[in-house]
């Protein structure tokens, strides 16, 4: 490899920084969207209901550094829980990483801009409802995570 190539080409998830580590998320917020294990394939299928810290506007966290105190279920993301990934979506770039694969081309690492993930069609801005609707997450299953 190139001396130019890109950190998340050169250097492995366990060694990151954590400003690398952080760069990594594409703010897309589909990890933070209600999930179920199906129990016979094990394949995980998301809802279009938010976790209760998500704004839905930004896609971001509303109290990142104490997501895990707030959210009980919240998994606050580390080499470990890559391991395997199938809980992310197949676009996220830890998982795309772990497994091997090259980030997609419209990540803002390689785009330069926050904004190419909405353009890409990548964000769940706009798609999804917050947990205050009351909506059962059960009754609002999306196929379009995978």
């Amino acid at each position: 490899m190139s001396q130019d190539a890109p950190f998340w080409e050169t250097t492995p998830l366990t060694q990151m920084t954590t400003e690398q580590w952080e760069s990594l998320c594409d703010g897309c917020g589909k990890c933070c969207l209600e999930k179920f294990e199906e129990e016979d394939t094990g394949a995980i299928i998301y809802s279009r209901v938010a976790c209760t810290l998500l704004d839905i506007d930004t896609c971001r966290c509303r109290d990142y550094p104490n997501r895990a105190r707030q959210v009980l279920d919240c998994i606050t993301l580390t080499t470990a829980e890559l391991d395997p990934p199938k809980w992310l979506p197949t676009t996220c770039a830890y998982r795309r990483l772990t497994e091997g694969r090259p980030l997609p081309r419209w990540h803002p690492l390689i785009t330069g801009n926050p904004e190419s993930v909405v353009k890409a069609g990548e964000s769940v801005r706009g798609r999804v409802i917050g947990p205050e609707s009351g909506e059962d997450p059960l009754m609002n299953l999306i196929d379009w995570i995978k």
